[in-house]
């Protein structure tokens, strides 16, 4: 019997590149939602006839701008992977969305076909903001979309960025009471990041120094009041992302659609999916679990120190930093100071 799998299908068009996205994705006004429709029942049924039918605990429809799909093409998929795989009872479906893009009446649509957690793209509270980053909806939009998920009992989240060449700890004090008066009990923060390739990266901008982004950080954990439970993720208990903590904790999962990487765990071996379904090697034990270490340690929990975990922790190193790295129980966690530099971290905390 093989182990259940994580479902993330990768749904690439948008209609139009955000200024600092540099994600797979195509702007396209008229994309061909049968052939990628097609497309997509083709590699769910790929695995399923390598698989058998195996639970899926999640789905999340991730891109891009899944929000754009026809309703038909979404209908098409889930009954494809109704076919295919035994959806868990209690499957949490995430669809990614951006405002504009969903009006009520097709947001009760998606409902009804299964989704039950929205995830909106509002990223700014501030229409200038807005403009700056290349989004194509204004705050209205964003509260209009939020207000209509909440009506209709669906799990909400919303993704914002903070970081901007404008900001300062005082602008990050200010989004963030501006979030916690919208009643949203999921909320992901991220730090702006400039690819070389996008055109926020070809405007030679100022942006804030490392330290002012470490304040800036530090000022979203102060001020918002949802708790962290992940680097750059927020929300209630019991309202976390169940697929990205899935992810997080090392559970299998595929990938869907071009560029959708994948971790696969057949016959007690794992294997590598690298963005296109026919293509897939095997992983070695050691490698598998500096994985679990990156993502696990990302997370407030931390990472589960299973046995091939415990065995690439360099724990003298640990003893010697335990201001930036604490055990509890079965648990390796940062501390919050070791939160602000992960990456450093983990350079040394593997062996």
């Amino acid at each position: 019997m093989n182990y259940p799998h994580n479902i993330y299908i990768h749904v690439p068009f948008c209609i139009s590149k955000c200024n600092y996205c540099a994600f797979y994705s195509v702007a396209c006004g008229n994309p061909d939602w049968d052939k990628y429709a097609k497309d997509i029942c083709n590699e769910l049924k790929f695995w399923a006839d390598k698989f058998g039918g195996i639970n899926i605990p999640t789905i999340f429809f991730g891109g891009g701008t899944p929000s754009l799909m026809p309703i038909q093409v979404f209908e098409q998929i889930m009954d494809c992977l109704n076919q295919f795989f035994v959806i868990d009872d209690n499957c949490e479906i995430t669809l990614e969305s951006n405002p504009k893009t969903l009006d009520k009446n097709k947001l009760a649509d998606f409902k009804s076909l299964g989704v039950n957690r929205l995830s909106v793209g509002v990223q700014s509270l501030n229409d200038t903001e807005l403009q700056f980053l290349g989004r194509k909806h204004n705050v209205n939009d964003a509260l209009i979309l939020l207000e209509n998920a909440h009506n209709m009992g669906l799990r909400v989240s919303a993704d914002f960025i903070y970081g901007l060449p404008m900001h300062n700890v005082q602008s990050v004090i200010y989004l963030c009471k501006a979030i916690n008066k919208l009643g949203l009990k999921h909320v992901s923060m991220y730090e702006l990041t400039i690819e070389k390739n996008t055109p926020l990266g070809k405007m030679n901008l100022k942006m804030p120094t490392n330290d002012e982004m470490a304040d800036m950080y530090n000022a979203i954990s102060d001020n918002l009041i949802l708790p962290r439970y992940e680097v750059s993720n927020y929300a209630v208990l019991g309202e976390e992302c169940k697929h990205n903590q899935n992810i997080w904790m090392g559970q299998p999962y595929i990938g869907i659609g071009r560029a959708a990487a994948g971790r696969i765990f057949v016959d007690n071996i794992w294997y590598e999916e690298m963005g296109n379904f026919e293509k897939f090697e095997k992983i070695d034990d050691t490698t598998r679990a500096t994985e679990k270490i990156i993502t696990g340690i990302r997370t407030i929990r931390g990472v589960m120190l299973s046995d091939d975990v415990a065995n690439q922790i360099n724990f003298d190193w640990v003893k010697k930093h335990n201001d930036l790295i604490v055990q509890s129980g079965d648990y390796l966690h940062a501390t919050p100071k070791g939160m602000l530099i992960l990456d450093n971290i983990i350079l040394d905390l593997i062996k």
